[in-house]
């Protein structure tokens, strides 16, 4: 039986390609933790997970001082007593970002290591019930754009195969509905759009702003509220037609729950990142399936790609590059469909080159 016998972390600075701008931030950092895992038999596994420029640091120090050691010694192969174990462990920390990044950098090293050991693609271990799963990109619509910039970048989207685009909202109402009529109208009825609050609006105004953007026929209105707001999301379903998108700031299983039972959302954007790990996001796919409710994760679509396709009811992947400037080969796109890897593994081609050049100073830390 192999036991892990050393953990190396160390976290990487990865600028994004373009400039992002939504109605609550902008941002020009993606941090990336990472961790790697390798066994007394030789064996590794590979895991990371990110912040919009943020907490990077902290989430390093969480995985050197206190889930790397406990590690050692561990049978990899036990995935979900491991994640157990180091929920526990760090119990005052969570339920929240930090915690559950590390807890991310952990649990998708071992399911690297665990792919690879019975050399399976992730996507087939974790279920395989799709060959590919449409795409939709974010990267043309961000807030600062100006209307010309979106619609081009809508037809150059359709004109690629994507199946639709999404746009961040937040101007005033009226400059928000004008940019959507644009678009709209450039790319015809059959290209999905949907929209993006980031959580920017308060309860009146995000009911106020669907009725504005209803007749545009909209793929889903994403984050229109506050996260921690359950409640609100529930009243603002119940007096809109436009499908309410949440998950990219929510951090366990009971909180997916919660927006399940209460009717507070109809599209579920778990992050593998932000949700603790490959293990969690499963069981919160499983338990959308349950309220046959659809996934369309938020970022990470290196790694999303394989989890959207392992289950029957992820319908999206979202297209924002994360890893070219670390990987070898990108995410293999057909027809403007993501198709997972075939390789044992997470499907990451990984360039150790590059990442040995991008790592941080001073963030890099072995644990055996």
């Amino acid at each position: 039986m192999a036991r892990i016998e050393r953990v190396e972390i160390f976290m990487l600075d990865l600028p994004p390609l373009v400039r992002r701008v939504d109605a609550i931030q902008s941002f020009t950092s993606q941090e990336t933790p990472m961790l790697r895992i390798r066994t007394d038999d030789g064996a590794e596994g590979v895991g990371y997970a990110y912040t919009i420029g943020t907490g990077g640091r902290s989430v390093v120090a969480l995985l050197q001082h206190h889930l790397a050691p406990r590690l050692i010694g561990r049978d990899p192969a036990m995935v979900e007593q491991i994640w157990r174990d180091l929920f526990f462990a760090t119990h005052a920390t969570a339920i929240g970002a930090i915690t559950a990044l590390a807890l991310a950098c952990v649990d998708t090293a071992l399911w690297d290591l665990r792919c690879r050991q019975s050399a399976l693609p992730l996507h087939v271990a974790a279920g395989g019930a799709q060959d590919s799963v449409p795409l939709y990109t974010t990267e043309g619509g961000w807030l600062h754009l100006e209307t010309a910039a979106l619609v081009d970048d809508a037809q150059r989207a359709q004109g690629l195969g994507f199946g639709g685009c999404k746009l961040k909202v937040g101007r005033r109402p009226q400059e928000d509905v004008a940019r959507l009529a644009a678009v709209r109208q450039a790319v015809g009825g059959g290209f999905e759009v949907m929209v993006d609050a980031n959580q920017a609006f308060q309860l009146d105004e995000a009911i106020r702003r669907a009725r504005l953007y209803e007749p545009f026929d909209l793929g889903w209105f994403e984050e229109p509220l506050p996260a921690e707001d359950a409640g609100g999301h529930a009243r603002l379903s119940a007096q809109t037609t436009l499908p309410i998108a949440v998950g990219e700031s929510l951090y366990s299983l009971a909180h997916f729950r919660d927006y399940l039972q209460r009717g507070a959302c109809s599209v579920v954007q778990v992050d593998v990142a932000r949700i603790g790990g490959i293990t969690p996001w499963l069981k919160t796919a499983h338990l959308a399936e349950a309220f046959n409710v659809a996934v369309c994760p938020h970022f990470l679509m290196e790694l999303h790609v394989a989890l959207a396709c392992a289950v029957p009811n992820g319908r999206w992947v979202e297209y924002i590059p994360q890893l070219d400037a670390v990987t070898r080969t990108g995410m293999t796109m057909r027809q403007g469909r993501a198709v997972p890897s075939e390789q044992p593994g997470l499907g990451i081609d990984w360039d150790w080159e590059a990442i040995a050049r991008l790592r941080v100073d001073g963030a890099t830390l072995v644990v055996c």
